[in-house]
């Protein structure tokens, strides 16, 4: 009998949970049981889709699922669910538009501007600069009718994680990048790993992997593999266990990130629909993490609590950013595969 390889997942690590510290509510009700993380990103979702335009977006801080509203009457739509409440100003539809308005005019973006994006946390649009350039990033902002943007100052401008010396997880001809999760026919991974690489051929192991299906950079960073008969894509991710789908977590709920460099390191979801400025081309969308990559964790997986988040872009040494997988999943038709 012959055996299929295995096309098997980056390597990540075992996930923790968070636990809220729900609201009661009354003095002799009994306190709604505990919020593990994925409960949490569960009730963000519910409350997003019934509080509308008064959502203000939603994280986790201390255990505690806080929610944003722009209506003080809408609290007790959230309280009720255990979770905290918070009065905003801004919806996230008028943050997002607000990124929206800065990726129409990216090209007039400063060199100086490397990132920015939605700030749920303190309600306003956030930009990352290096030192000495915050005006110039005011500037950009206020062309558009954005003020009050937060800065922060670095000097470190975010870069791809592809490496171009070659070697383990899958090959593009010399270069290399990581394996991101499986779909029906291959897998999904980072747009840059074929655009910048000119698409050599496809090995892993010192064997023939397959073809690209498809891929997009910048913009988006995503593409996919369609993997050879002789490889069988399997919902695992090594270390981890299996996947077991795709729901989105909240910013602060806990995540793994699996790379072929790096293997597995820890974080928590950061700052959502944040724009990169990379040096090769600007992309937008990503979600910021403080979960540690290196070059040629590109295309590696992003998993919390078993359901897939995304795959490795870009980043620095204290940040690292992900493409969502369902915009992947979408944007080629293809089915996660989970087990």
């Amino acid at each position: 009998m012959t055996l299929k390889k295995s096309t098997v997942l980056a390597g990540a690590g075992v996930l923790a949970i968070a636990i809220a510290v729900p609201l009661s509510t009354s003095a002799n009700a009994a306190p709604p049981a505990p919020m593990g993380a994925l409960a949490m990103s569960t009730t963000a979702q519910t409350l997003d889709a019934k509080l509308g335009d008064d959502f203000g977006g939603a994280w986790m801080e201390k255990g505690q699922l806080v929610v944003a509203v722009t209506d003080a009457a809408k609290t007790a739509e959230v309280t009720k669910t255990g979770a905290e409440a918070k009065v905003v100003d801004q919806s996230v539809a008028e943050l997002d538009a607000m990124v929206a308005d800065l990726n129409d005019i990216e090209a007039k973006a400063p060199d100086s501007v490397t990132v920015w994006g939605t700030d749920v946390r303190h309600n306003t649009i956030n930009m990352t600069v290096l030192p000495g350039t915050e005006a110039a990033a005011r500037d950009f902002a206020a062309s558009v009718g954005i003020e009050g943007v937060r800065i922060t100052e670095s000097a470190e401008v975010p870069q791809l994680f592809a490496d171009i010396l070659g070697g383990e997880a899958y090959n593009i001809g010399s270069s290399r990048c990581s394996v991101g999760f499986s779909v029906a026919g291959g897998f999904v991974t980072a747009g840059h790993c074929e655009v910048l690489t000119g698409g050599g051929a496809l090995t892993k192991n010192g064997s023939p992997l397959g073809q690209w299906g498809g891929s997009q950079f910048p913009g988006a960073d995503h593409a996919w593999v369609q993997t050879s008969g002789d490889w069988n894509p399997v919902g695992q991710v090594s270390g981890v266990g299996g996947v077991a789908g795709s729901q989105e977590a909240a910013e602060g709920a806990p995540v793994s990130k699996s790379g072929s460099t790096t293997g597995v390191t820890q974080g928590t979801m950061g700052a959502k629909n944040q724009t990169v400025n990379y040096p090769q081309g600007t992309v937008t969308g990503l979600t910021a993490t403080n979960a540690l990559c290196q070059p040629g964790d590109s295309g590696g997986a992003f998993i919390s609590n078993g359901q897939a988040q995304g795959v490795v872009s870009g980043g620095n040494s204290f940040t690292c950013y992900f493409q969502p997988v369902n915009p992947i999943l979408q944007a080629y038709g293809l089915s996660l595969v989970t087990g």
